[in-house]
């Protein structure tokens, strides 16, 4: 491979990164309007104060965290090269992502026990905006989910390896913020009622 070779495939990973970044942002900043929105919409006269936050975001929220721990770990396994730890904790990654999201609607079946729906006419404000953060949120997880997945496919492949691992950072950072994410959203939530 020529000097140029190589300049040219840099150019590419930075190019790659930096829009994986700009794509983050964006989202932040989404995510960061819809709960400037919650902060104004808090002071309309039939915003609940009584909200309880449901058990399984609690748990969910370890869960998440959890998964950012294995991820992080999975990377690390693979690029010292020890691709069967690797393998299996990007596998605990994807199981703790999918248990996040079967938390995330036990959440809401717990949320409608308690008798709050989400739309009808027995809906109410707070309700429909966690409703529709928490979905957004969700979306978003599947998204990381399938990312983990294709890592997953391109290391049984044994595509990565120390100096040939953009696709796995990109997925790993992807998942960070996905993680971040529900952290900000369940601290915001927890405090801002």
């Amino acid at each position: 491979m020529t000097h140029q070779d190589e300049h040219r495939i840099e150019k590419t990973k930075k190019a790659k990164k930096m829009m994986l970044w700009f794509g983050l942002i964006s989202l932040g900043m989404s995510f960061a309007g819809l709960t400037s929105a919650y902060i104004v919409s808090k002071e309309r006269p039939d915003w609940l104060t009584d909200f309880e936050i449901p058990q399984a975001f609690y748990i969910s929220l370890v869960t998440i965290l959890l998964s950012s721990i294995t991820i992080h770990l999975a990377k690390s396994k693979i690029l010292e090269g020890k691709r069967g730890m690797g393998m299996g904790l990007l596998f605990v990654t994807l199981i703790l992502g999918l248990f996040f999201i079967v938390l995330q609607f036990e959440g809401f079946s717990q949320i409608i026990a308690n008798g709050y729906y989400f739309t009808g006419s027995e809906s109410t404000i707070t309700t429909s905006f966690l409703y529709l953060v928490v979905l957004l949120h969700i979306t978003h997880v599947i998204a990381g989910l399938i990312s983990i997945l294709v890592v997953i496919y391109n290391h049984y492949k044994q595509k990565y390896y120390k100096g040939n691992s953009l696709g796995l950072e990109l997925a790993v950072t992807f998942w960070h913020f996905v993680d971040i994410l529900w952290i900000y959203l369940f601290l915001f939530i927890y405090f801002v009622r």
